[in-house]
């Protein structure tokens, strides 16, 4: 028998924080047509710096892990339940770089490794990620994200 979604979170040990707001006047998220796209969210704690300078791509990747489970809390608090997500669609990250920082992809896989963890073949998804001069509050990164749900 295949665990939910919800019981994979619990296995991994993964512990939902509340659901961040918009920061600023944005929905944050939109479902059309059954995609529900989540407005650009970042890690927890409010770290301030850049890639290649403040943090190491290894700190990128802890961040963009964290900036994951901010977006998980925001899918159940907007669908009430994760088994609701029947695919992981886009993910768009912005990593807050220094010009000489070429490891971008290195610090998404963050997200991405733990999209699949819960999600398993559902959480392979489309992703780009760019390096940014500055990002909203010089955040690390931000990242915004596509899913399909189930009405």
């Amino acid at each position: 028998m295949s665990l939910s979604v919800e019981q994979r979170v619990e296995q991994l040990g993964i512990q939902l924080p509340s659901a961040s707001g918009p920061a600023a006047k944005y929905a944050n998220t939109v479902i059309v047509n059954g995609l529900l796209f989540v407005s650009g969210k970042g890690p927890s704690g409010n770290p301030k710096g850049k890639l290649g300078s403040s943090f190491s791509t290894e700190e990128g990747y802890a961040f963009a892990r964290e900036t994951g489970i901010e977006i998980l809390a925001v899918l159940k608090e907007t669908l009430g339940s994760l088994d609701r997500v029947k695919r992981v669609v886009k993910a768009q990250g912005f990593v807050n770089a220094e010009s000489s920082f070429e490891e971008h992809h290195k610090v998404l896989n963050g997200f991405s490794d733990l999209m699949i963890d819960v999600f398993g073949e559902k959480g392979l998804h489309a992703r780009s990620v760019f390096g940014a001069v500055s990002v909203r509050d010089n955040l690390p990164l931000i990242i915004d994200s596509i899913f399909e749900v189930s009405e």
